[in-house]
């Protein structure tokens, strides 16, 4: 058994991380959530602005969608029971068609550290093709990786990112919400029972 708080100096050490300082034009402020009993991973890309404005993951519209497929509330969402562990922990900054790609140095530094500090988890939701890169050794399009849910094993859902730009994407695969999204509602209870 992790003995209680052992996560906060690492906890601490992320969040006095300043390797991209120079590519950011912005301080940094990593955000993540993680605790030795999470039963739930959620495997995201990168905080969003209002995401770095706050400092609590998830706390937008995307957030909010996501809560809503998984049918739990912020309460649920925001507590031990949930580690919530984005591919780069800063918000990268704009680009020309949305926000800028997670830089690869955080993964490369923190990821595998990170993911150590969280034995008890059960399921793990791969959200965005940069998580299903990394976490699925980048096995298709997002489309595909999402479509073939069911080869993976039961611990492991990947999903398209919840973000509002994405709505074309879910109206063009109404599958998801028909065949996926109960899916991981069961895979979520059971997952914090």
């Amino acid at each position: 058994m992790t003995p209680p708080g052992s996560h906060q100096p690492l906890l601490a050490e992320v969040r006095a991380c300043t390797l991209c300082k120079s590519q950011f034009p912005h301080p940094p402020r990593p955000i993540l959530q993680i605790h030795p009993e999470a039963h739930i991973l959620i495997a995201g890309q990168a905080p969003g602005t209002r995401v770095h404005a706050s400092g609590k993951p998830f706390d937008d519209a995307s957030g909010d969608r996501l809560r809503d497929w998984m049918a739990i509330d912020k309460k649920t969402f925001y507590s031990h029971q949930i580690a919530i562990v984005p591919m780069a922990f800063c918000y990268p900054g704009k680009g020309r068609s949305g926000d800028l790609p997670p830089p690869p140095i955080c993964a490369k530094t923190w990821r595998e550290r990170v993911l150590a500090t969280l034995p008890a988890i059960r399921l793990t939701l791969v959200i965005g093709q940069y998580a299903q890169q990394w976490h699925l050794d980048g096995r298709d399009t997002l489309t595909n990786t999402v479509a073939g849910w069911n080869e993976l094993p039961e611990s492991i859902l990947p999903l398209p990112h919840p973000s509002p730009r994405n709505n074309i994407w879910l109206k063009r695969n109404p599958w998801f919400a028909d065949s996926l999204l109960p899916v991981l509602r069961q895979r979520v209870e059971r997952a914090l029972v």
